[in-house]
């Protein structure tokens, strides 16, 4: 067994019991791009006949794991479907770089929901999955009847973008887990104040073994794209988020740099009318790994049975 096996494993426990269903379980979907096929990888907790199903998309350079603390408190009441996005964790990387960005997004979750075979979901976007959510969201006929914006909304600001862009795609290969480790607390100190066991699951899943060490398990090639996006001034999405039709949580870190809190409040006020919430002594975005933030979610993903 690898040394990264063996720390997944302590981290999560041995896999479930056969006939048991709250354990994970990884699988794929094929799916189509501008430029040939391409594997989308997920992890699903739950029942797998369940009908409710909650779909739970992670930011930019994250990966599906982010989401077992959540799925965990989720998968009672839910199939629990947490993928990674295309050029992320274990999903492939693209030949053709230019080809990342959201139209194959959400062409892939349409993909993901078809292979579900379930009429609706449910849906929590963290920062880029968010995003994703939203475009999904505002579409005639939607899949997505209840969702979750955690710290995005329809104004990404350009000093966000600015701080994404200095450590994207820069990252050195790391000797150790140790300093692996290192690494992320340090380009993710945003997430608040989690434990030692919370870092190290975030960085055991954000990493891969390679020659000399380790190194980040996104494409770098996602920098290219990003580079060529002009970042002097805000994103505007309004007219996007003013076309959602269903229930909207969304979740604010008080001290986040993407999600300002002027942009939250008239979230409230417009489209969908979004309830709204901010996590004190966190930036971005809020990662789910207390009971306090899980219950956010729980609480309004519950309060319906849409």
């Amino acid at each position: 067994m690898s040394f990264m096996d063996s720390l997944r494993r302590l981290l999560l426990g041995a896999p479930a019991a056969p006939g048991t269903h709250r354990g994970l379980r990884e699988r794929s979907v094929q799916c189509q791009g501008p430029h040939g096929l391409h594997r989308m990888a997920y992890t699903e907790w739950g029942d797998p006949h369940n009908p409710k199903v909650l779909i739970c998309v992670h930011g930019l350079t994250r990966n599906g794991r982010d989401f077992d603390y959540l799925a965990k408190a989720m998968c009672d009441e839910y199939r629990v479907v947490c993928p990674d996005v295309v050029g992320r964790g274990r999903s492939d990387w693209l030949g053709v770089k230019a080809d990342y960005g959201f139209p194959l997004y959400v062409a892939d979750m349409v993909t993901l929901i078809a292979r579900l075979d379930v009429p609706t979901v449910h849906w929590v976007g963290t920062s880029m999955g968010g995003l994703i959510g939203m475009v999904l969201a505002s579409q005639p006929h939607s899949p997505i009847t209840r969702m979750v914006l955690n710290d995005v909304g329809p104004v990404v600001t350009a000093v966000s973008l600015r701080r994404i862009n200095e450590y994207l795609g820069n990252a050195p290969v790391f000797p150790t887990m140790a300093a692996a480790e290192a690494y992320v607390r340090a380009v993710s100190a945003s997430f608040g104040k989690l434990t030692d066991a919370d870092w190290v699951h975030l960085t055991a899943f954000a990493v891969r073994p390679v020659e000399g060490g380790f190194a980040m398990i996104y494409d770098p090639g996602i920098a290219e794209v990003f580079r060529h996006t002009p970042l002097l001034a805000d994103v505007d999405l309004w007219n996007i988020y003013n076309s959602i039709r269903c229930p909207v949580l969304a979740i604010r870190g008080a001290e986040s740099d993407l999600l300002e809190r002027s942009t939250l409040l008239r979230m409230a006020e417009c489209g969908p009318k979004a309830e709204i919430v901010e996590v004190p002594d966190v930036g971005h975005p809020p990662m789910f790994l207390n009971d306090e933030q899980v219950a956010l979610v729980r609480n309004f993903l519950l309060a319906s049975k849409a």
